[in-house]
C-alpha cells in the first residue's frame, strides 16, 4: 500500500477560494474543488465555501465519523447539527418535494476528494549545506520520512536529493522519520540536518531522481 501524503495545516490553508478549496476535517485533507464546480451557485455551497481552508472537525462525531446530531427542539426529530446552516447533502428538516437525494455518497463520506492526511504534529527543522553553508529553516510534518522531507527541501536546492543527508555524523535512513532516526523533537528548539557534498552510488542517486519526477 501506497504511503498516504501529509499536508502542513498551512498548506490547506492556501486553497481558500471556491475555485481552490481544500478542507481538512478527522485528519483527512479533501480537495472539494470539482464539488464547488458540480454545483457552482448553489446556496447551499455557502457553509462550506466560508470554511474553505480550514479544519471542521468540530463539525463531525470523532465516534461516527458523520456529521454531529441533535434533536431539533421544533420538531423532536433527531437530525445533522448545522448552526451555520444547511449544506450540501445534508437533508432538509421536513420533506421536501425539491430535495435530491440521487448524488450518492455525501462529499464528506466520499473518498473520491481525499488527497492525503492532515498532519498531527508540525516541526521547524534547520537544515545546513555544508558546502555552501547556506541554511534554510523547514516546517515539515512529523509524520514524513527523509526522503519525504528532501522533496520539500528541493524547493530551496534542486540537487539535494544526490546528497548524503546526516545529523550528528551520523547518516539518515531516508525510509524512516526523524524521530526514528533518533532526531528528537525538543518543542521549540531547531535541529540541524547536515548535509555534505558525498554522492550517492549512481544506482541510489538514479533511484532518486526517477522517484522524484515520477511522484
Amino acid at each position: 500500500m501506497a504511503r498516504p501524503k501529509y499536508f502542513l495545516p498551512s498548506e490547506v490553508a492556501v486553497h481558500n477560494k471556491p475555485d481552490d478549496m481544500w478542507l481538512s476535517f478527522l485528519g483527512k485533507v479533501c480537495n472539494l474543488t470539482p464539488l464547488y464546480h458540480q454545483y457552482k451557485g448553489h446556496i447551499l455551497l455557502k457553509p462550506i465555501i466560508a470554511e474553505a481552508g480550514k479544519d471542521i472537525s468540530h463539525w463531525f462525531d470523532p465516534v461516527t465519523k458523520d456529521l454531529r446530531k441533535h434533536v431539533d427542539p421544533i420538531t423532536g426529530i433527531r437530525k445533522y447539527y448545522t448552526p451555520h446552516g444547511r449544506f450540501l447533502h445534508v437533508p432538509p428538516p421536513l420533506p421536501r418535494s425539491d430535495h435530491i437525494t440521487e448524488f450518492g455518497r455525501p462529499w464528506w463520506r466520499d473518498s473520491a476528494y481525499e488527497i492525503g492526511l492532515l498532519s498531527q504534529k508540525t516541526r521547524y527543522i534547520c537544515i545546513v549545506n555544508t558546502l555552501t553553508l547556506h541554511e534554510h529553516v523547514v516546517e515539515v510534518c512529523s509524520e514524513e520520512n527523509i526522503k519525504e522531507i528532501v522533496r520539500r527541501y528541493l524547493y530551496y536546492n534542486a540537487h539535494a536529493a544526490s546528497y548524503t543527508w546526516k545529523y550528528k555524523g551520523k547518516v539518515l535512513d531516508m525510509q524512516q522519520t526523524l524521530e526514528d532516526n533518533g532526531v528528537v523533537d525538543e518543542d521549540e528548539d531547531f535541529y540541524t540536518l547536515r548535509i555534505d557534498t558525498k554522492k550517492y552510488l549512481q544506482t541510489i542517486h538514479l533511484y532518486f531522481n526517477d522517484d522524484l519526477t515520477t511522484a
